[in-house]
């Protein structure tokens, strides 16, 4: 009877699904649903183009829609951009296209068609530049399974789309980096075998793009993280974790005045001071709007022990305006996605082992002659109510959450009372990476 009933259960939830053994994986992934506008626009645009296309969607930023509504021609009214492909056609055949439709008499209507670059949308930024007025339709795209990115900018005005703009990117934004108050169009790119660049574009009045550009400090060919921070005197700067080599990261960082698009570290040796492994990001671990660059080098206590076994210490740079400067020293976990800052009493008289039985991280004193002394400090992370009360009920207290982890701290007595800890002391010395 049993065996039955199930039977009969499954049988209803294949018919309210709507659900087949037949259903292919196509028919599983389906596009969104598409709004009523966006429904009108789809038609009005099969009635220019036919039915055997699909919609493409970028794959970030702001504009995640195949159907970008906004006023691209500056005449007070919404027009839509929307890209396809046609079906049936191969790569080399250059499938993807940008359609241009407007509304007339409250009906929308294709009033424009022409090719795009690549396969893929990656990103669509829509912002004026410099001093023109003009709107810019900035599209970077890509092939299918290919690294190789390009950035378009196009212009749309009476019923024709225009392409301005060409060049290949690594990475691309819009922002006003000399605070001027105008936008500037920002693209990045690399080179196995020559310095990657940084290229910053401004468009005057008669619509000429005029370019800043400097090379950066190594032959980048992919770009981690990009984040924009203070870098002193006012200044805002662009934090650039470039893969260097071997997987390893590397930061260069770039600012724009007046004189144009510059880089902070004019000596590529101060770069190469940034080198560490793959994970540890330039992050704003304090948040004062500086940004720290971490740098590794071996806890006291390893100079003997094969590298293999060594535990890193982690040291966060910051540039102050004209030089990178050490802010904070500690312990950094990319897997696990916290960092434990020194106070500055432990600085070179701490150092950090694991505890592999009990899966703790235990700070103990380093004395002068090269002993370790008692523990100060260990670190557990739970992953579940019972063992974080079970740890409690030990004398551990929780000093932070993350979702359903807890990390929970056990302080000791210390020998050396210079080097104890309060509880409050400890949870101000822990954060989150980003």
């Amino acid at each position: 009877m049993k065996i039955k009933l199930f039977g009969i259960i499954c049988t209803v939830i294949l018919i309210a699904t709507g659900c087949s053994f037949g259903t292919s994986i196509d028919n599983l992934l389906a596009p969104p649903k598409l709004s009523f506008e966006q429904e009108q626009i789809y038609n009005a645009l099969t009635d220019t183009t036919g039915t055997s296309i699909n919609l493409k969607y970028p794959k970030s930023g702001k504009y995640l829609s195949a159907f970008i509504i906004e006023d691209i021609d500056g005449d007070g009214e919404n027009e839509s951009i929307v890209f396809y492909e046609k079906k049936g056609l191969t790569l080399s055949e250059n499938t993807l296209r940008i359609n241009v439709l407007d509304r007339f008499d409250d009906k929308w209507q294709s009033v424009c068609d022409t090719s795009a670059e690549g396969s893929d949308i990656e990103k669509v930024i829509i912002s004026k530049l410099g001093d023109n007025d003009r709107t810019n339709i900035i599209i970077g795209s890509s092939l299918i399974n290919n690294s190789d990115k390009s950035a378009s900018i196009y212009t749309y005005r009476d019923g024709i789309i225009e392409k301005t703009f060409s060049s290949v990117y690594s990475f691309m934004d819009v922002t006003d980096m000399d605070k001027d108050d105008m936008n500037e169009f920002l693209i990045l790119y690399g080179s196995s075998s020559s310095p990657a660049v940084s290229a910053a574009y401004k468009l005057d009045s008669d619509g000429k793009y005029h370019e800043y550009k400097t090379d950066l400090n190594g032959n980048f060919t992919e770009f981690d993280r990009l984040v924009y921070g203070n870098i002193g005197n006012q200044r805002t700067g662009l934090y650039i974790d470039a893969v260097s080599g071997s997987g390893l990261i590397q930061t260069d960082i770039i600012y724009m005045d007046s004189s144009g698009l510059n880089k902070v570290f004019s000596n590529p040796e101060d770069s190469l001071r940034t080198v560490r492994p793959s994970g540890l990001n330039t992050s704003d671990i304090d948040g004062d709007g500086i940004y720290e660059i971490p740098v590794q080098t071996k806890f006291i206590g390893y100079d003997d022990v094969p590298e293999s076994e060594q535990i890193k210490m982690t040291e966060w740079y910051i540039y102050n305006g004209s030089a990178l400067e050490k802010k904070y020293s500690g312990y950094c976990s990319v897997s696990d996605g916290y960092v434990f800052v020194f106070p500055e009493r432990w600085v070179n008289h701490v150092t950090v082992k694991k505890d592999i039985i009990n899966e703790e991280l235990v700070f103990t004193e380093y004395k002068e002659n090269g002993s370790k002394g008692g523990e100060l400090l260990r670190i557990y992370i739970s992953y579940d109510s019972a063992s974080e009360n079970d740890h409690i009920s030990s004398g551990y207290q929780l000093i932070h959450t993350k979702g359903e982890t807890s990390y929970m701290a056990y302080v000791s007595e210390a020998v050396n009372k210079n080097l104890e800890l309060a509880y409050g002391e400890t949870a101000l010395c822990f954060k989150f990476t980003e």
